[in-house]
This record gives C-alpha cells, structure tokens and sequence, in this order.
C-alpha cells in the first residue's frame, strides 16, 4: 500500500536573474522599393439627390445614474528590470555621389556704350614766360671748301699728245690757297692737306679728236677719272671724289693718240678745279 504522502517542503530561494544577452547590432535597412505608378482616380459620381428630413422623435427620459462600484485594490510594484546593454551604432552609410556640375549658362550680351560726354571748355593759355638770354656765340668753325685751287688755260696752246701721255699746262686764272701749290710748268699741283677732295676738270680742243683724257694722283692713273670715247670727240669733262694725303700730286692729261690738239683760245680751253670737302 502506498505510503503517506509526506508535507511539501518549503520553498528554495529564488536565484539571481541572469544578465541580459547582449543585442545584436542592427540588421541593414533593405532598399526601399520603387513606389508603384499612382492609380487612376476615378471619375467623381453623381450626387444622389438629398432625401427629405425625418420628424425628430421625442427625448427620452434620462435613465438612473448607477452606484459607483469600489476601488480595486492597487497591487504592488514590480521589481523594476536591469537596464539591458546598448546596442553598438551601426555604420554610417556612405555619402552618395556628388551630381556634375551643370554647364555654365551663356554670357549675355554686352550693354550698348552710352554716348560720349561733351568736352569740356578748354582752359585760358597761361601767359607766356620771358625769353631767356641770348647764350654766347660759339667759336667760328673752319671752313674746309675755303681749301680750293682753280687753274685753266685761255691761251689757246697746242698740246702734243703721245701714246703714254701729255700733262696739259694750266697758268691762266689761277687761285691757289695756302694748302695746294703747283710747279712752275702750272702742270702738277700739290696738295698739301689730307682729306676728303673733289676733283674736277673740262677740255675743249678745236677739233674732235679719238683721244681720251685723265688725272694722274702721284704719278699714277685714276681709272674713275678717264675717259676714253670710241668716237672722236672735241669735249672731256668728268669730276671725282677722292680721299688725299699731304703731299699728294695731282694732274690733268691727254693720252691714247699721237696727235696735236689745239686748246679752244679765248675761252675755257682747258681748266682743272681741286676743293676739299672734309
């Protein structure tokens, strides 16, 4: 037969709440899907006509406020919970992508440039300052062209020309400065200052002659001088530039011909001019 049953022992004593779990991070938030296409609204019905007002029925009779029932006890106050763990921040989503830069507008049109001021009155003219005083006259420069030497022959002399040369005489109408002398045949003339020289001469004979005509400086010819025609001719003239030394001889000549050329008389038969230029 079965035993008595023995009393139920008391109670053991409640163990410890255990800690919370810790919450687990958040899941991600899924992508919000596309919003569906807005439905066609629907044509507003007709209004229905409005039906006539019913007769207000009486007011009934207010019933009796029943008795109020007692309070309920108020239980006790629960054990209030531990605070569970925070949960840890999720991540911040990264930043979206910067939209491009829209394209600059065009620039607009220039404004029109508006009219041009009138122009002022000009001014009243100062008076005008004293002259200042005359400065002292410089030194007088020395005139070069004053070393100028001119001969000729008037006479109508007859001048025997040979193949090598004949120095023509010049002893009429001399000028000669200090600078420039000439030998006593009037044939050969010195020039006794250096520099730049213009040299010219003329020869007139009485008959054309195929002969030709030229300057010998120191003794020898001066190509630029010459003239040599390839018809007989009655007339030579020519003039050149030459840069001299002191000392340097200069003479007039016919040559090329074995001949008697007669020297125009009275007039210009023969002339040579010398003129320092520099």
């Amino acid at each position: 037969a079965d035993g008595v049953t023995g009393a139920t022992g008391a109670d053991g004593v409640t163990g410890a709440t255990g800690a919370d779990g810790v919450t687990g991070a958040p899941g991600a938030t899924g992508a919000t899907g596309a919003t569906g296409a807005d439905g066609v609204i629907g044509a507003t019905g007709v209004t229905g006509a409005t039906g006539a007002t019913g007769v207000t029925g009486a007011t009934g009779a207010t019933g009796a406020t029943g008795a109020t029932g007692a309070d309920g006890v108020i239980g006790a106050t629960g054990v209030t919970g531990a605070t569970g763990v925070t949960g840890a921040t999720g991540a911040t989503g990264a930043d979206g992508v910067i939209g491009a830069t829209g394209a600059t507008g065009a620039t607009g049109a220039d404004g029109v440039i508006g009219a041009t001021g009138a122009t002022g009155a000009t001014g009243a003219t100062g008076a005008t300052g004293a002259t200042g005083a005359t400065g002292a006259t410089g030194a007088t420069g020395v005139s070069v062209t004053a070393n100028t030497a001119f001969a000729a022959n008037t006479s109508g002399a007859t001048v025997l020309v040979i193949l090598g040369g004949t120095s023509i005489p010049l002893p009429d109408s001399i000028i000669l400065p200090p600078a420039i002398t000439v030998n006593g045949a009037n044939t050969i003339f010195t020039v006794n200052t250096a520099g730049i020289y213009r040299i010219s001469y003329n020869i007139n004979t009485t008959a054309a002659l195929l002969a030709s005509s030229r300057l010998l400086i120191n003794g020898i010819a001066n190509t630029a001088s010459t003239i040599a025609p390839v018809v007989s001719t009655s007339n030579f003239t020519n003039e050149i530039l030459v840069s001299l030394s002191a000392g340097t001889t200069v003479t007039l000549q016919l040559f090329g011909l074995v001949a008697a050329a007669v020297l125009l008389p009275g007039s210009e038969g023969a002339s040579l001019m010398i003129m320092q230029l520099s």
